[in-house]
């Protein structure tokens, strides 16, 4: 790329190299401070202060650390072999010619997307396919501003590599004029912020737990001293969940186990479950349940489970009528039936969300900052924004109703499905639980 700085081409040392080195010499000298101050700090993982201040101190090593990496770019010009995980292997640039649909990408940009260096690159029209569903519209607008009314890009949006991994990227670009002032390419500097972001979240997530500390169902319980996160499920290998969402939804599900020293079902087999189907006409079922299974971590159990689940929505089931298909089918099995579960399908073309629950979980739906209990069999109509809720039998009414109580959290501007299942598995530390226990969360996307 002739007319800007590429990542993959060294440049010539900057004027004021003196100046750059001092500014070098200065963040290093207040990283080393900072964290000379982290260590003498008092580290009490069991105190939400001290967990918020731990987490603020990271994020500031952090940023002082990509601070460093900028400024010796600045002054050395970029290697040419960035090492994998560096700060130069997170930055990439990349060039869109308008007039000859041709692409160029520098090589950082290849492993930030997680493609074959060796790959033709992604023209703009195909760059939507690797973005989360709910992203595109941002992406699309963004470069219609900038082409359209050469505004320049700056924004971020989530990418999917084809492993899987969802990484957030921040883009900066600017269209390029040729001699009669029209817009011939497009050039933009993209950089892999999914680190910086975490550490972000984590001073948020420690600051929101020192204001509001989840309340024990029991006032002889106290809260767990960290906070709670989501692990992968014991049949994670087994079954594959949609990591791009579905049509018309920003989908993620949490698995908690249970606590050493909480009451367990485990004892009678009962196990967590979750799963999103894809349907004839773009609809999603989706399904959160306990079931008993002899196995010792009931993967077996769940993936027969699943597997009839998926095999009767697709022959047409209706989610009113799962609950009893489903026993018809599992009594040829070792399985007895379902215990509890919530069975929801969702139609992307005109929003509608059709449900049924057997015995007491039921779908919670938050709405503005409100959210309620959906009971009995019923359709609604869906909004955009719209979050939807479905949990496991494990979890004590308490905790339920505290989660209604985080409307105004779940529902906030930007946040994600996968945003509400990290505040709800956060939030649910304090509460007992009969066993393990599953949250799968959608939200409506415009």
């Amino acid at each position: 790329m002739s007319s800007h700085l590429s990542a993959d081409h060294p440049a010539a040392r900057p004027p004021g190299h003196g100046s750059v080195e001092a500014l070098i010499s200065q963040t290093r000298r207040l990283r080393g401070e900072v964290d000379a101050v982290r260590r003498d700090s008092q580290d009490d993982s069991t105190d939400p202060r001290g967990r918020w201040q731990r987490a603020l101190y990271d994020l500031a090593l952090h940023q002082l650390t990509d601070l460093d990496a900028h400024l010796a770019q600045l002054r050395d010009g970029p290697a040419p072999a960035p090492r994998h995980g560096s700060l130069l292997s997170r930055v990439g640039s990349a060039e869109w010619n308008l007039l000859t649909d041709e692409a160029e990408w520098s090589g950082e940009l290849f492993r930030i997307l997680g493609r074959d260096p060796a790959s033709v690159p992604l023209s703009l029209d195909e760059l939507p396919s690797v973005v989360l569903t709910e992203d595109r519209p941002k992406l699309t607008s963004m470069v219609t501003d900038c082409l359209v009314d050469a505004r320049p890009i700056d924004g971020e949006f989530r990418v999917v590599r084809p492993d899987g991994t969802v990484r957030t990227v921040h883009m900066m670009g600017e269209p390029v004029l040729d001699a009669d002032g029209s817009t011939a390419s497009m050039w933009a500097v993209l950089r892999d912020v999914s680190e910086l972001r975490r550490s972000q979240r984590a001073v948020s997530d420690t600051q929101d737990s020192l204001h509001n500390p989840p309340r024990p169902a029991d006032p002889g319980q106290r809260p767990m001293a960290e906070p709670e996160e989501a692990v992968p499920p014991p049949w994670h290998g087994l079954l594959r969940f949609p990591h791009r969402g579905r049509p018309g939804l920003d989908l993620a599900a949490g698995y908690l186990p249970a606590a050493p020293t909480a009451p367990t079902i485990h004892a009678s087999g009962y196990f967590g479950w979750f799963d999103a189907c894809p349907l004839a006409d773009d609809e999603t079922l989706l399904g959160v349940g306990d079931l008993r299974d002899p196995e010792p971590d009931g993967a077996h159990g769940r993936a027969v489970l699943i597997g009839a689940l998926r095999g009767l929505a697709l022959a047409g089931t209706r989610p009113t009528q799962l609950q009893d298909r489903l026993t018809g089918l599992l009594e040829g099995t070792a399985l007895p039936p379902v215990r509890d579960a919530v069975y929801c399908g969702y139609r992307p073309l005109t929003r509608t969300l059709t449900w049924a629950h057997a015995g007491n979980p039921v779908p919670l739906l938050f709405r503005g900052e409100t959210g309620r209990a959906l009971s009995g069999q019923a359709e609604l109509t869906l909004d955009a924004g719209d979050l939807l809720l479905l949990h496991t039998g494990a979890l004590e009414p308490a905790a339920v109703e505290h989660l209604l109580s985080l409307a105004p959290r779940l529902t906030g501007a930007g946040c994600t499905a996968q945003d509400g299942v990290r505040t709800v598995t956060r939030q649910l530390g304090g509460f007992p639980r009969q066993g393990d226990a599953c949250v799968l969360v959608a939200r409506v996307t415009p």
